[in-house]
């Protein structure tokens, strides 16, 4: 029994820990083609091309350290929708539970314009 309660702790806990998730909603009309993910800008200050706004953009539940995982899980969303950017307009750190701190970010992905 108290195996079972002690496995059933550890599930619990890794769920909770484990969220990490991005969502990226459409705002624009229309579509694009799927851009490559690996070419998507991760930018902090708007850009000086001109650009339209696709979509917004969260991402929450990353490990403190985990920036670079965050910022590539953003590209790979932000390419579905044909971005060429995504632009971070806030982010932060917040208490996970059990001492551990998550990474969030708000934002936009955005396609420039030819």
């Amino acid at each position: 029994m108290k195996l079972r309660k002690g496995v059933c702790f550890l599930v619990i806990v890794s769920l909770f820990v484990a969220c990490a998730a991005v969502d990226i909603t459409k705002t624009h009309k229309g579509s694009f083609d799927p851009t490559n993910a690996n070419d998507v800008e991760i930018l902090k200050t708007r850009p000086e091309k001109s650009y339209e706004e696709l979509g917004t953009a969260t991402v929450s539940g990353f490990d403190v350290a985990d920036v670079a995982k965050m910022h590539n899980a953003l590209r790979t969303k932000a390419a579905e929708l044909g971005a060429h950017a995504v632009l971070i307009t806030d982010e932060g750190v917040v208490p996970g539970g059990f001492g551990a701190y998550t990474r969030w970010a708000m934002g936009v992905a955005i396609r420039y314009k030819k």
